[in-house]
Order: structure tokens, then sequence, then C-alpha cells
């Protein structure tokens, strides 16, 4: 494809074939199609008919693709040259033309045929094939205005030329110019445009091609691609881990920035997961495979940004449309500027000048680069900070966004109970811990847990006539000592000043107490809470900053929620919502007729996610909710939400900056060349540059930095 109208046409024609649907992409070379009941095979046929080739994308596809355009650049460099080598002449006599003598400077007319006709169908050849296939399929695109303008000034000099016509100026010089300096701007875009699509280059790039695997007893190398799931692999200090995997022995921290865009290194020990591509530090791991090939978080991130470049946002419909039309009006413009010279100015030469300058000047590439350039570095940028944009639409709400609702238990908070206070009413902190720890050894209570990651005590005493009751808490017999771990209520104790305070912060309480006979005396106060995570507080602020409603909704009582909510400087919440009542709260956020967006980890918030106009998913959630989501997070921290809308906000800025190139260049370039302001010669350079100007721009985005990012590798350290 060589213009914003080309991939228009493609478009609508397999849009138009029966159970097709079709989003064809300008910049990344790509369509993607959705079938219904129709082969592949069905999907090249109509390319072809089209007047294009395809073939469907593989494994090995960007590496063929990425050899086939290296061969084409070289190939197009050496005909560049030749070209400027065949019109410096030809330019270069207008310079001497201007001095004295004028007329006689000129080159023999002959001469500068020879020089002009190869750079017009050899060099320029590629436009009359491309104008050709595009006439031949229905439609017309920019080499049907490039291959009409030359071919005018060509054939009219030529004309002149032969018939000996010397009281009329020839225009060799002028297609020629055009042709080198259009080749010019395609070779300069199509440079620009390998670095968009840089981003997923670098992901691939760092995939491991080997790893060390266990087999009988003995560690061999192994091409990755041959590792399976449950495959033991080893990975030594300073080398990157070659699939996803569980830590089985050994400890380590890995560089997850490429995941994550954190640049704090994150400790591992047995239990922990590692994920494909990430560099192992100094200590060695031994790991048990996980996921592998197409199954890796990696590969599901290239996966995720290519099908994110490839889509298209709703700004771009309007250029779509335009382009689509483009063409044909450029054509009737041109003649009318030909028949309104000739017939004020008499001048034939003359009014053939300024219509080749209206066709040459014309070009809709720019408005065809202008969405896909900015949305490729876009997602790019987005994938290098661990913010995974499902689709371009998405990634253009996000910045309109008024309501953002938070689930609370994963997203706010940490998702996991930790023992935030020990009040010891008799004995020290320690030992509560520890008799608590005893009782809740067998426990798979959440709250269990939490009380056995505080106990540091690495001794814990036997239970026997250990028995738990439902609703209330567990009871057993430790050191001879007969204890009792569980609600306050079970004590009598649900009035006490103490326990009320740390209740009213949000947190729950148990009670430790030992059993004398018909009394128990109270031993420590252990309060438990899913704490909030260091940067939620932060994030909430940025959020409001940006003008953006923040509501909270959870399952919890109106008192812990409000105490959330306050240590998170939230001022809305919505208490006791059950599972799958989220999405009708969402719902109703969305009748005040602003953009209501949804943050959740959970499968019970994937409905909710599903409901909100856009969508985050937090990365350590369900892949029930990552399915749901438009754009997922792959750092544990609110803080990616704010870097999503930055990064949103900066890719529609540079969308409506390119848009705006586009637009303003040609409502004044066509004018301009209508009305006879604008050489064939000047009009080229300016079509040529008017291409790269848009890409060029689009390159900026990798300036974009995820605040939030560098704000959480701060306070870590």
């Amino acid at each position: 494809m060589t213009c914003a109208a080309c991939s228009a046409r493609l478009e609508k024609v397999l849009n138009r074939q029966a159970g097709m649907q079709a989003n064809v992409n300008l910049a990344a070379e790509r369509a993607r199609v959705r079938l219904n009941g129709v082969a592949a095979e069905a999907v090249i046929a109509a390319v072809a008919k089209a007047g294009f080739s395809a073939e469907i994308v593989d494994e090995g596809t960007r590496a063929r693709e990425k050899a086939e355009k290296m061969r084409v650049y070289r190939e197009e460099i050496r005909r560049f040259w030749i070209a400027v080598a065949l019109t410096l002449p030809l330019v270069g006599q207008m310079l001497f033309m201007f001095g004295e003598g004028g007329h006689a400077n000129e080159l023999p007319r002959w001469l500068q045929f020879v020089l002009a006709t190869p750079v017009q169908f050899w060099i320029g050849w590629r436009f009359y094939d491309g104008a050709w296939k595009a006439l031949r399929g229905g439609g017309a695109n920019m080499d049907v205005l490039v291959a009409l303008g030359t071919t005018m000034a060509w054939g009219f000099s030529t004309a002149v030329t032969v018939f000996g016509l010397h009281d009329q100026h020839v225009y060799f010089e002028g297609g020629a110019a055009v042709i080198t300096l259009v080749l010019l701007g395609k070779l300069l875009e199509a440079r620009a445009k390998a670095r968009t699509s840089e981003a997923i280059e670098s992901l691939i790039r760092l995939r491991p091609k080997t790893a060390r695997v266990e087999r009988d007893g003995q560690w061999i190398e192994l091409p990755v691609d041959a590792l399976m799931p449950g495959d033991i692999f080893l990975v030594r200090p300073g080398e990157s881990v070659p699939v996803d995997g569980e830590v089985i022995d050994g400890e380590s921290s890995l560089d997850e920035a490429m995941l994550t865009g954190e640049s704090m290194p994150v400790g591992k020990a047995a239990g922990d997961r590692v994920f494909a591509a990430t560099a192992n530090g100094q200590g060695s791991l031994r790991c048990r495979a996980t996921g592998v090939g197409e199954q890796t978080l990696l590969a599901g991130i290239i996966r995720l940004v290519g099908e994110a470049q490839g889509s298209k946002a709703p700004v771009q419909r309007l250029a779509d449309r335009i382009s689509g039309i483009f063409v044909p009006v450029v054509c009737l413009i041109a003649l009318a500027t030909f028949v309104a010279w000739w017939w004020v100015s008499g001048d034939f030469a003359e009014a053939l000048v300024n219509a080749v300058a209206v066709l040459v000047i014309a070009c809709p590439c720019a408005l065809g680069l202008a969405t896909p350039t900015a949305i490729m570095v876009g997602t790019g940028q987005g994938a290098r900070a661990g913010i995974l944009v499902r689709n371009a639409e998405a990634l253009e709400r996000a910045e309109k966004i008024g309501v953002l609702a938070l689930d609370k238990t994963g997203t706010l908070t940490c998702g996991q109970p930790q023992v935030t206070d020990v009040v010891p009413l008799q004995g020290t902190r320690d030992e509560a811990l520890r008799l608590a720890a005893a009782l809740e050894h067998h426990s798979e209570h959440p709250l269990a847990r939490a009380v056995m990651q505080a106990n540091v005590a690495v001794d814990l005493p036997a239970v026997t006539n250990f028995r738990a009751t439902p609703g209330q808490g567990v009871t057993g017999e430790v050191a001879a000592r007969s204890l009792k771990l569980g609600a306050p209520a079970w004590f009598g104790l649900d009035a006490d000043a103490a326990i009320v305070s740390l209740q009213a912060a949000g947190k729950t309480v148990i009670v430790l107490g030992e059993v004398q006979g018909e009394s128990v005396t109270p031993l420590a106060l252990i309060a438990i809470a899913d704490a909030l995570r260091p940067t939620s507080r932060e994030a909430v602020a940025r959020l409001r900053q940006r003008g953006i409603r923040v509501v909270m909704l959870t399952g919890d009582n109106a008192a812990t929620a409000a105490a959330i909510a306050e240590q998170a400087g939230i001022a809305e919440f919505r208490a006791g919502i059950l599972p799958g009542d989220k999405a009708a709260a969402v719902n109703a956020l969305k009748t005040e007729k602003m953009l209501v967006a949804m943050v959740g980890d959970g499968i019970n918030d994937a409905p909710a996610l599903a409901a909100a106009d856009v969508s985050f998913a937090i990365g350590a959630g369900s892949d029930a909710a990552i399915e749901a989501a438009d754009l997922t997070l792959i750092r544990n921290d609110l803080l990616g939400v704010v870097d999503a809308i930055s990064l949103s906000a900066a890719t529609l800025g540079k969308i409506r900056q390119n848009l705006f190139f586009a637009f303003i260049y040609n409502v004044l370039g066509i004018p301009l060349a209508a009305a006879g302001l604008l050489n064939p010669v000047v009009a080229g350079a300016a079509m040529a540059m008017s291409s790269v100007s848009v890409v060029s721009n689009s390159l900026l985005l990798k300036r974009w930095r995820p605040r939030g990012a560098q704000s959480g590798a701060m306070e870590q350290r």
C-alpha cells in the first residue's frame, strides 16, 4: 500500500465480502480480519482482486518481512541515487538559465529527453504499477496523482522536442525532480515507520534462545521452543529467564522493568513466579516451567501490542472517509485548473504546469499515517511501561474519563490480610503471636494465614484438643494452657473501647484469651487488615487533580469502607455491594452522562469491567478480569491508571496535531497550486515531506515517560 486511499479501498473491498470484518492499517501494513464461516484463503483472494498481495501472519512472518523490507530498501536507495545522478543536470541547468545567456545555457533537448526518460519510466515504474493496480481494483491512490502529473509534464515536453517547437519551454526537469523527491520522501517515511515498531522489535529481542533444562539428573542446553510445562530449568546469575515459571529453590532478585516499567529489582524465593525475558541478578534459581511458547506473559504482551497497533481509533474515521474520495476530487480540481488557466491565459504550457502542480502536491499519505503511527508509538511506549492497550478506541477514550470506579480489595489494597496491630494485655507481643500461630497452624482461613505470616517464632508448640467453632473462632490446649482465639463478641468484648477504636480504623480484631475454669482472661488483641497499597493515596490525589471523580466500590461494611476511603483520600464510596451488583453500580454511574471507567482485579470484577466505558485490570488479577479489561496494568499499582490516562492524552494530542498538519497542508497547498503559485518541483518536495513530518511528529511520543513508575521506584528506595 502506498497511501491512505489504498488502505481505505482495501478495507472497503474486504468488508464487502460475506463473512469478513476487516481493519486495515497503513502504517503497520497489516489487515486484521474477523472471519465468520469463511476460509482464510478467501481473504488472500479478495486482497489479490483488489490489486495487492497478502500472506497469513505466522511466527516466521516478521523475520521474512523484515528481510524483504531491507532488500527492497537497499534497492530503492540504489534507484534513488541513480535518479539523483540523472536529475541533477536537468535541475542544474535551471540555475544557469537565470544567468547571462538565458536559454542559450539550456541543455540540448534531446539530452534532456535521454536523462528524464529513465527516471520517468524505470525509476518511476512503481507509480505506474501502483496506479494500474488501484484503477483495476476500482479506486485511485497517490500513485495515480504522481503518475498522471509527471506523465503529463514528460509527454508535453517530448512532443515539443519531437516536433521542434523551439518557442515552447520543456518541463523534463519538473517530472524527473518530482519523482526523485517523492522517492526520497518514501525512503525517509519507510525509515521513520520502521522506528514506530521498535517497541515490539525490542520485546521480541528480549526472548532468550536457549535454556538449561534438567533431564535425567543432568543439566543440558536446549532451545527455548523445546521446553514443556513442568520442565525444571536453571537460571544462573546474569542470565534471562527463558519461560514463565515458579521458583522451586534458590534466592535472587530479578529486573522486571521490561514488563512493569519498575526500575527496582524484585526479590524471588521458593514459591514466587518468574517471567520470561526478565534478567536475573546475583543468585541462581531452580524453577518449574508453567508457561511456554505463546503462553508466556511476554508473548501475550507482544500479541496484545500488535493487536492494539493494528486497531483504529474513532478519530481516524473522518480521515478514512476523506481519503476514500480524495483522489477523484483532486483529479477534478486539476482538470478545472487546466481548463481555467488555458481559457484565461491562452497559454497551454502554463495551464499544464499548474494542473501538474495540483496533482503532485495533493497526497493523502499524511492523512493515512496521522493516526496509526501515533497509535503504534503510543502503545509501544505503554508496553514498555507495563501498560497493555487492547485497542486504540480504549486508548482514545481514556483521556475523557469523568468517573473512575475502584474495587477495594487487591486494587486500592494489597489484597492480602496482614497483622497491623498487636495489643498485649498480658505477656509480650511475640509470645501472643506465637500462641495464636500455634492455634491457627492447621487453619486455611485468610485471617489465620495473616497470623502465621506475622509470627517470628520458629518452633511452634503442639496443639491438642483443637476445635473450630464456625463464625466464632478456635480453641485448643497449648503447653498445658487452654487457649481461645476468635471474634470479640465470643468473649463478650464487642463494646470494648480499644476494640471499637481499631474497628473504626477499618481493621478486623480477634482476641486471644486463656480459659481458666468458667472465666476467660484476655491475653492480647490482634488487629488484621488488608493494608492500603503504598501508592494508592498518591494515585487518587493525581486522579482528582485531573478532575476525575473517584468512587470506591466494596462489599465491606460502611465503617470499614469509610476508614479505607479516608486513608486513600476518597470522598465517595459504595459499601455493602455484593459481587454480582458491581456492574449495576457502574451502570448507575453511567446514567450521569459522564464517561465511566472501572479498575478491578478479581473474577467478580469482570462484569463491572465489561460494563464500563473504559476498564483497567490490575496485572496480578485474574485472567477473567484481564480478558474483560481494555487496558491491563502489569504493575500492581494504581499509579498505572494515572500513567495510562497520561499516555492516552499524549497519544491523542499527537493524533490531533498530525491530522491538523495533514488537513492544513492540503487546504493551503491545493489552492496555491491551482492559483499558479507553486512550481511542480516545489510541490513534489512539499508532498514528500508532509508524510515524513507526520511520522516524525508521532516519533516524538518516545519522549513520554510514566511518572507513576518513577514515583513508585522513589517510594520503594
